[in-house]
């Protein structure tokens, strides 16, 4: 509509900013806002429209930037108490490559205190709440993106996954999340550029609209390791795979991720409304070891070396995710973290033999249904007690270990009346075949309202008073104290 003049980018922007101001009080999800500077970007864009002269792909377009990712003057805080007032003098490389496509930067997206946590909520500016349910949680850490998007604040937005942190949420609010291949989305700000487990990716309505942020994101870059050489204006142009053509394999927990009977249930019926759409369709579990302990160490790891120093000198004001990965840390040997590293191998070279008979696996994008957000983390499933607070979010770390491309797409609600979401796993590197085949899927789905894209009630979710957004749940003060004791 902009390319053709049918639409203003100054009416798009403030018809954004317009939702935001009316909805976001009942979920807190963009927590630092840019309107002024934004509104000026954006009439420089429709000057640019009207003049007639070449768009870039988000000519116009306002972005929801995840609070992970430094902006220049705008608040940058990690969720973290120590920088609550901090605001970058340069834009991090992701959030120049939006705006050199002619995207704008309406605003930062809520995430827990550096990202750690399933949950998003901080001290800094209290819970993002899901909203469907204003008493239940968005997931995280890229909550409060997955949160704008599903309440129609912003059209795109940023998000970033180590375990799960984008498509979890995608999951809980009914949106879509794409976890690039490592190197897909350059970093110039990752501290471990050689690790393939922490990536940056785009999160939308729909799956075609995250390949076009992707394509702005995408592309070579010196600064990251292991930047990829590829098109990424493929992702602009994508189109929907032949899904007749496709092997695929159903697993509703990848053998030994946590899954909760309530989610294996519901998604057998999931898989038997897609299975007539493949050209083959089989029950199939790869073999992916001891993910637990090996994800655990990893992350741990990385904690350990990120923010060791900063729980030395703030520790009374650091969030007790934040501490507990790091001390988790101390206890481990050297002995531990080079067989988790042997571990990863292992397991990815059998994730390689599993493929040779597939092009897709296709399983639960969340272990359970949105939570209350006083919980702060899921301690137990099924009545069993798990062995650690991102236990949880087991079905997507350990996608995360194999390094391959994974794309959560809706389909519709669960039993319970709440947002379910898919994960669809593609071939390593093949991020625009996977990504073509969740549009596929999409596409197919789009005219079942049983399994389309669900909507939230924003009348009824404006209308409630019993949430907790913006507000910090007694829970985590409880789980603070305990971690600073």
């Amino acid at each position: 509509m902009i390319g053709r003049k049918a639409l203003s980018p100054v009416e798009l922007f403030d018809a954004c900013v317009a939702r935001i101001e009316r909805t976001d009080p009942a979920v807190n999800a963009v927590v630092a806002r840019d309107f002024e500077r934004g509104r000026e970007q954006a009439k420089r864009a429709e000057a640019a429209q009207m003049a007639g002269g070449p768009l870039g792909l988000l000519h116009g377009l306002p972005v929801a930037v995840k609070d992970l990712t430094a902006t220049e003057g705008l608040a940058t805080t990690w969720g973290s108490l120590v920088y609550k007032d901090h605001r970058p003098d340069r834009d991090e490389l992701l959030v120049r490559r939006i705006k050199a496509a002619g995207g704008i930067v309406i605003g930062k997206t809520n995430t827990p205190e550096f990202g750690a946590g399933a949950n998003t909520v901080n001290r800094v500016y209290g819970a993002t709440v899901n909203p469907f349910d204003p008493r239940l949680s968005c997931a995280g850490s890229s909550g409060g993106s997955a949160a704008a998007l599903a309440a129609g604040m912003v059209p795109l937005a940023t998000g970033s996954d180590m375990g799960g942190s984008l498509r979890t949420p995608a999951a809980f609010c009914g949106v879509v999340g794409h976890r690039p291949s490592p190197g897909t989305v350059p970093s110039d700000a990752r501290r471990y550029g050689w690790s393939p487990l922490s990536v940056d990716g785009p999160m939308a309505r729909d799956v075609r609209d995250a390949a076009l942020l992707l394509a702005a994101l995408a592309g070579p870059d010196a600064a990251d390791p292991l930047s990829l050489e590829l098109d990424p204006g493929r992702f602009a142009a994508l189109s929907d795979r032949d899904l007749g053509s496709l092997r695929v394999a159903f697993s509703a927990d990848l053998g030994s991720a946590t899954v909760s009977k309530t989610i294996r249930d519901h998604f057998a019926v999931v898989a038997e409304r897609l299975e007539p759409l493949f050209g083959r369709a089989e029950w199939r579990d790869p073999d992916l070891g001891d993910v637990h302990r090996t994800f655990d160490a990893l992350r741990a790891a990385n904690f350990a070396h990120a923010y060791g120093d900063y729980i030395h000198r703030h520790r009374d004001r650091a969030g007790p995710n934040v501490i507990r990965n790091t001390e988790f840390a101390h206890a481990l040997s050297v002995a531990d973290i080079g067989r988790a590293h042997a571990e990863q191998t292992a397991l990815f070279r059998r994730f390689q033999s599993f493929f040779e008979d597939f092009d897709l696996l296709i399983c639960p994008a969340a272990a359970v249904e949105p939570f209350p957000v006083e919980d702060v983390f899921v301690a137990e499933i099924d009545g069993r007690r798990l062995s650690s607070y991102i236990e949880w979010i087991s079905v997507t770390y350990a996608v995360t270990l194999t390094t391959h491309p994974a794309t959560v797409v809706p389909c519709g609600l669960s039993p319970a009346g709440l947002p379910f979401g898919i994960q669809i796993v593609g071939r390593r590197h093949d991020d625009f075949g996977t990504l073509a085949a969740a549009a596929a899927i999409e596409a197919a789905l789009a005219g079942d309202p049983e399994y389309c894209r669900p909507i939230p009630d924003l009348h009824r979710l404006l209308s409630r008073q019993d949430g907790l957004a913006g507000r910090i749940p007694a829970a985590l003060e409880a789980h603070v104290a305990k971690a600073e004791g």
